[in-house]
């Protein structure tokens, strides 16, 4: 395996994670609930962890904050033009998946 500078690693996947959330942004027909139940995660996990990540340097960013960042414009909007009530199925699914901190 190539041997990478730690700088040159933290590029790389602050650009994976630019990509993840770009991707993630395009394809507002996958519920997060579906990403829950398939991968463990979603996009509120993401933002989570990017504000998780901020208050461990010492920058104070909102819940509300974080979200917009990965959401790529305000929560609520984003849940007024894109969310679907989950179905029986999903909820079923969500409850048997749930990873333990949800």
């Amino acid at each position: 395996m190539t041997s990478l500078s730690e700088e040159q690693k933290r590029d790389l996947e602050a650009a994976a994670f630019r990509r993840l959330v770009e991707h993630l942004r395009q394809r507002t027909d996958v519920q997060n609930i579906d990403l829950m139940n398939l991968a463990g995660f979603c996009r509120n996990c993401l933002s989570t962890w990017y504000g998780e990540a901020a208050a461990a340097q010492g920058i104070d960013l909102s819940k509300e904050d974080t979200r917009e960042i990965v959401y790529g414009m305000p929560y609520a909007e984003w849940q007024a033009r894109h969310q679907t009530e989950a179905s029986e199925a999903q909820k079923a699914g969500f409850e048997t998946n749930r990873p333990k901190d949800h």
